[in-house]
């Protein structure tokens, strides 16, 4: 979960998460914020209506939204792309048509912030950070030595 404080956007909070009805609903009810789906695991889960032959060429050409500077444009082609691989691929553009609101949020956000909010895997990528240390230690005496081996890799 995000805040973006100090970049025009105060009080505006954005959750990145995969597409779990309940957490979806909670996040829109107890936080209050703008909800996202993963982009990354979108892109498995629409790949998958897909030949894996054709996955470069398709990936590329849904890249083509999320390569727009801003909202509008990145609906527009997000629209444009899902029609063209209709007639191919009629679940995938059903896919695109449905998600479109769930993948999308992060384009209406401030530029310098849309290559951290379009994904889970930093907070993926910390949190196996973590494990990995913590299995090399094993046991930890107490609660304030797992603290700070957390803190130290959240530092780095």
């Amino acid at each position: 979960m995000r805040s973006l404080k100090g970049c025009g956007l105060d009080g505006v909070t954005l959750v990145i998460s995969d597409a779990h009805t309940s957490l979806m609903a909670v996040i829109r009810r107890v936080f209050d914020a703008t909800w996202q789906r993963c982009r990354v695991h979108w892109m498995r889960n629409a790949l998958a209506h897909v030949p894996k032959g054709q996955h470069t060429v398709v990936a590329a050409a849904i890249r083509q939204a999320f390569n727009q500077p801003d909202q509008k444009g990145a609906v527009e082609v997000w629209r444009h792309v899902a029609d063209q691989l209709r007639p191919r691929w009629p679940k995938l553009a059903a896919l695109m048509h449905e998600s479109k609101a769930d993948v999308l949020p992060y384009v209406a956000f401030p530029a310098q912030h849309c290559s951290k909010l379009h994904s889970t895997n930093p907070l993926e990528r910390l949190n196996k950070e973590v494990k990995r240390r913590a299995d090399v230690v094993g046991i930890f005496l107490s609660e304030d030595s797992i603290i700070r081996l957390i803190g130290a890799v959240l530092f780095e």
